[in-house]
């Protein structure tokens, strides 16, 4: 059952933000909607869809575990100081939003940032979002690669038109969805969505994305966003 979120009125001049803190959690301001979703499989056992879980009730403030071992997840308890978590931001000047591999196809281009895979896996899919841009000019294979690159949490696929030259880009609220995938077991990254900025502990602000996905286990090696590290392989 999805909970009714409880709308507040926001102050003005208090945009969304969410803010790395050194070695703690991240701190959400602006009253950002907070929202778990599951990732849903297809008849053939591909993930396909998302479904709506649970919406919590709008906070001004709030504070999201980084460290993985809060007993009151998503939120943040203090454990991080009891357990010394080593919360080091290692993402920098996230050189890998610069080169992209490129994939282009007769009508569509997709842009791989590979660095950022959360191992959602919407790409795999109908032989894969490769094969299908590659294809792009039958209708549904561009169809379902835009679909699934739309379905991609961290933004590691954008795919683009090839006559236009513009990204192809889902419209996202400006909200934050806590990923969970009941498939594999697997509790996933935080899906921050439609914008929001997120600020370093040190004040740097990282590249405003519409998709990208924040590490909620601990163990990523390009924090604060996620790599993959949940997933057990």
């Amino acid at each position: 059952m999805t909970e009714q979120t409880q709308k507040s009125q926001k102050p003005k001049n208090d945009p969304m933000k969410i803010t790395v803190t050194k070695n703690g959690p991240y701190i959400v301001t602006g009253g950002v909607p907070l929202i778990q979703e599951e990732i849903c499989n297809d008849d053939e056992g591909y993930c396909r869809t998302w479904r709506k879980v649970k919406g919590f009730p709008v906070q001004e403030t709030y504070a999201l575990c980084r460290c993985g071992h809060s007993q009151n997840k998503p939120f943040c308890d203090g454990t991080h100081a009891k357990i010394v978590f080593n919360g080091t931001e290692t993402a920098g000047n996230e050189p890998y939003l610069r080169h992209p591999r490129i994939i282009r196809g007769p009508e569509l281009e997709l842009l791989d940032y590979e660095n950022l895979c959360v191992h959602a896996r919407f790409c795999m899919r109908a032989g894969g979002i490769w094969n299908l841009t590659k294809q792009s000019d039958i209708p549904e294979a561009r169809d379902t690669a835009i679909e699934e690159a739309c379905n991609c949490p961290s933004g590691r696929l954008v795919i683009k038109d090839q006559e236009t030259g513009k990204a192809i880009e889902p419209a996202l609220e400006k909200s934050i969805v806590i990923i969970e995938y009941p498939a594999k077991g697997e509790h996933g990254p935080l899906w921050v969505r439609g914008g929001i900025p997120v600020v370093s502990a040190d004040g740097k602000p990282y590249t405003v994305r519409n998709r990208l996905t924040l590490c909620r286990c601990g163990k990523s090696g390009n924090k604060p966003f996620c790599d993959g590290s949940h997933v057990q392989r």
